[in-house]
């Protein structure tokens, strides 16, 4: 499932001994996998300043959840033509997003525990700025693929209404003479026979056997007629009482040729979003040596803004590894032993070459600023945990985390009661409540079921639907 469980309880002897027993029921029960989730020490401040950046925080995971599902789905857009290997373009820090959630870090480089909470608020608040820019760029992208959709469906329609640039040919009509004029005539395929009997009858100074037949579809066929000027308004009506239509053409040979060259041009501008002859981006790499890219900063002030290339945007202040917890990381040791975690860099030779396809400047973007989002939200939730459980059980911090991640949908609600059951004890009047929602919590005007007895945050990985 891609669907996790962030939960934190006190850090006490009691409290450690539940949620031990809680990972042996749900690994007996098979009921979820669970892993310790780390998360540093930070300057607490006030009680006060906390309950204000707990509903900073609140409309921030909710802003930027929703930032990262716009940005895959502008991935499926781009990828339209590709769309099996949209999920191998959503990636965090070069792995997949289950990965980098299971094996999550703290970024001490980019959001220093060191800094007041508030600071490090401020700094994942700048995923506005990468939002500013999505709109900007997306926005760019659909004008250009509504505009090249309208000059398709021009070249796609019937006789009557497609473009006739891609049909006629100079050759088709008389040009260049004061008196006569090629019409183009619209005859539907069962008057094709009486067409050809009267066409020059229809109206006085028709040129003889000047009608040709230049391009048929399901419903008829395009002739060209010639005739002198004066009699045009008068051909007209006599062919369309025969049921015989004159398409409003005239041949501009520089107006066809500036339709044939827009075309080219949105097809190609188009598709360079999405390919450029560039070194691609390796799964698992941060390797976009030719190019720069306006990565949106969420660390330091002090760090540009504009022109890192790609290596640097995504290297620089993420993982390069997965070392044991350190003392920055508050809670008691690992509740249950687990094997060593894989290296979360990329596979393959470093010298492999250029992927087939590359990646153009649209989809750069998104692959580079989507895990960049993608990184701050999984840090904006870990910084919930931290803030509710200090609020929840208070000075000074001492709680353990844990990540669950349930096997399967069905599994959820026993999953729910199990964790019920153990943490019973951390409130009483909330463990009552999920049984009778009769029952109010004084004081809190969350809804019974967005409330347990210990802190909870969920985590859903199914951005694509």
């Amino acid at each position: 499932m891609s669907e996790f469980w962030l939960i934190s309880a006190p850090g006490d002897k009691e409290n450690l001994q539940a949620l031990e027993r809680m990972n042996m029921v749900t690994s007996k029960s098979n009921l979820s996998q669970n892993t310790k989730f780390a998360i540093p020490d930070f300057k607490v401040g006030t009680l006060d300043s906390l309950v204000g950046l707990s509903d900073e925080l609140g409309k921030l995971d909710t802003f930027a959840e929703s930032l990262i599902k716009r940005m895959a789905q502008s991935v499926v857009e781009v990828m339209e033509d590709a769309k099996g290997k949209v999920r191998e373009n959503l990636l965090a820090n070069g792995v997949d997003l289950t990965s980098f959630v299971t094996h999550f870090e703290w970024d001490m480089a980019k959001y220093p525990a060191k800094q007041p909470l508030a600071s490090v608020v401020d700094t994942l608040a700048k995923l506005a700025q990468i939002e500013t820019d999505l709109k900007s760029r997306t926005a760019a992208y659909n004008t250009l693929k509504i505009t090249l959709e309208n000059l398709e469906k021009k070249s796609q329609g019937n006789l009557f209404t497609r473009t006739l640039s891609d049909i006629v040919s100079k050759e088709d009509f008389v040009l260049d003479s004061e008196y006569l004029v090629t019409l183009l005539v619209i005859v539907p395929k069962p008057n094709y026979v009486q067409w050809q009997k009267t066409y020059e009858s229809l109206s006085d100074m028709v040129v003889p056997r000047s009608t040709k037949l230049i391009a048929e579809d399901k419903e008829g066929g395009l002739f060209t007629v010639t005739l002198f000027r004066k009699v045009i308004d008068d051909f007209k009506t006599k062919a369309k009482a025969n049921k015989f239509m004159v398409r409003e053409f005239y041949y501009d040979e520089k107006e066809i040729k500036r339709e044939r060259e827009e075309m080219t041009r949105l097809l190609s501008d188009k598709k360079q979003q999405y390919q450029t002859s560039c070194v691609a981006l390796k799964k698992g790499s941060s390797t976009f040596p030719d190019h720069k890219v306006k990565v949106t900063p969420l660390g330091h002030p002090d760090r540009p803004a504009v022109g890192l290339t790609d290596r640097e945007s995504e290297g620089e202040g993420e993982m390069t590894g997965h070392p044991s917890l350190g003392d920055s990381c508050h809670g008691a040791k690992a509740l249950w032993s687990r094997e060593e975690l894989p290296e979360l860099g990329g596979s393959g030779d470093a010298g492999s070459g250029p992927e087939p396809s590359a990646k153009g400047p649209l989809l750069r973007w998104l692959k580079v600023n989507f895990s960049e989002a993608f990184i701050a939200w999984v840090h904006i939730k870990a910084l919930r945990v931290f803030v509710e459980s200090v609020l929840r059980y208070g000075l000074p911090v001492n709680f353990q985390a844990v990540l669950l991640q349930p096997h399967k949908k069905s599994s959820t609600k026993r999953l729910r009661e199990v964790l019920n059951s153990v943490f019973r004890h951390l409130d009483e009047v909330a463990a009552a409540s999920l049984l009778d929602a009769s029952v109010e919590i004084p004081g809190l005007q969350l809804s019974n079921q967005d409330y347990f007895p210990y802190v909870y945050f969920h985590i859903d990985l199914s951005l694509l639907d």
